[in-house]
């Protein structure tokens, strides 16, 4: 049996986002973020799994799930940071926050941490790696990718039905279980006037950015970070697909960690990068430790 949420649609920087809770109201709050072409539902089975009396809020992320995709042809990162910043002001105008993110998340959350260290109490970082550092010499081909890229419409796969988005689901993680990939289909997907059933994500989202990712200002971010930080990685990731090479990899993500003032590190046995899906009862019993 799943605890129940509830959904609530606020207006956040002109944008209408979808809000999900689970628990009390007046229970200590812990925000929780999703990862790209993803939804707060995903965060179900943790929730499910939490011990305590907690009131979980997690939004859906402008142009994905349940939220509004404005009508753009290219997401900029820096607005994620202001939608949080918007949502964590909604509904914890004062005082510090607990806060989580997955993946894209999890690099959203380590940017707002070091912009505004003082909101944050505990901060946890599921699989929030980065991307692989750029150099300036990939500036104007990576420009031209943008812009050529501008020219051709981008479209979402059809599923014929709910049975084929769990299918897909389970494509990409061969772990995720029959019942959690059908309960994550219905919120991962809707049915269009074709009776095809599509992720709910803008596809624009697939879009290559025309900006470089410059990992030392990520890092300066990092080091502002004054809040207790719980990093939280998979042994069966597939992260390093965006890193490198695994072993060169794990010497970049060791150093990045290093950025952190005062940081936890802990490792999920048989889960890959959707930990939360894989292994949420380990993964809630971290959570709860973490944030005592």
């Amino acid at each position: 049996m799943h605890k129940p949420s509830r959904s609530e649609f606020i207006d956040v920087r002109g944008v209408r986002t979808h809000i999900r809770h689970w628990g009390r109201e007046g229970a200590p709050k812990l925000f929780m973020v999703h990862g790209w072409m993803d939804v707060s539902a995903s965060f179900q089975f943790v929730v499910d799994c939490l011990q305590g009396d907690w009131h979980v809020i997690s939004p859906d992320w402008r142009g994905f799930g349940l939220t509004e995709s404005p009508k753009v042809d290219t997401y900029w990162f820096p607005d994620y940071l202001g939608d949080l910043d918007a949502i964590l002001r909604h509904y914890q105008p004062d005082g510090a926050v607990n806060l989580l993110g997955h993946s894209m998340g999890g690099n959203i959350v380590g940017l707002y941490a070091g912009a505004r260290p003082a909101r944050i109490r505990r901060l946890i970082n599921l699989e929030g790696f980065g991307l692989k550092s750029t150099t300036p010499d990939e500036a104007p081909g990576r420009y031209a990718k943008w812009m050529d890229e501008l020219l051709e419409p981008q479209e979402m796969k059809g599923y014929p039905d709910l049975a084929g988005v769990a299918g897909r689901l389970q494509k990409t993680n061969p772990r995720l279980r029959d019942d959690r990939a059908a309960f994550l289909a219905k919120h991962w997907a809707a049915q269009g006037e074709d009776g095809q059933w599509r992720i709910l994500g803008d596809a624009a989202h697939k879009r290559t950015s025309p900006l470089l990712y410059h990992v030392e200002e990520v890092m300066a971010c990092w080091r502002a970070i004054t809040a207790p930080v719980l990093w939280v990685e998979a042994t069966h990731t597939n992260m390093w697909l965006w890193m490198g090479p695994k072993a060169e990899a794990r010497v970049e993500v060791d150093r990045r960690l290093g950025h952190l003032a005062n940081v936890t590190a802990k490792m999920i046995d048989n889960a890959g990068h959707m930990l939360h899906h894989d292994q949420p009862e380990q993964l809630a019993a971290m959570i709860e430790e973490f944030l005592v």
